[in-house]
């Protein structure tokens, strides 16, 4: 009884799509579009966007090795995203040895176009500065030593002829 019950119920016509005709065609078509075309693109998009965030993070970190995670990030595309979580602890780690060697754990990265030195060109200029205070101490030592030289020449003549 009840499973007569349960025919007389079925409905008559089953509707796959509320879209009929031209429409259901016109929206196959979009939808075609949308997963051959759209969808692929969009993932491309943002996997690239997610494989980027450690170079961006060590930018925005003024990490001081941020072009070689930024390197590191590419690799990974080549690898599947292997090298990624690498690139990304890299991003977040401080750098130690960085700061025993430069002094320092941070670097400025600015955009092409701007001038910021390098960790080598800024030791240079510090070295260069260095350099000139030092020969300036150095001319300024040899001037106090003549100065010496020319009292004890002149106190030696009186005293040559007393001895």
């Amino acid at each position: 009884m009840a499973v007569w019950f349960g025919v007389i119920m079925l409905p008559f016509h089953a509707h796959a799509s509320m879209f009929k005709g031209e429409a259901l065609d016109k929206l196959a078509d979009v939808l075609t579009w949308i997963v051959l075309i759209v969808a692929p693109l969009v993932g491309i998009a943002v996997f690239w966007l997610v494989h980027i965030l450690p170079e961006k993070i060590a930018e925005k970190r003024q990490h001081p090795q941020a072009k070689a995670i930024q390197t590191l990030c590419l690799l990974s595309l080549v690898f599947g995203g292997l090298l990624w979580p690498l690139a990304w602890l890299w991003a977040y780690s401080k750098p130690v040895l960085y700061k025993l060697a430069y002094g320092t754990d941070k670097v400025v990265h600015g955009h092409e176009g701007e001038a910021h030195p390098s960790p080598d060109e800024a030791a240079a200029a510090k070295l260069k500065q260095v350099r000139e205070r030092l020969a300036e101490e150095l001319k300024q030592h040899r001037q106090r030593i003549a100065e010496i030289e020319t009292d004890l020449a002149g106190q030696s003549g009186t005293d040559g002829g007393k001895a």
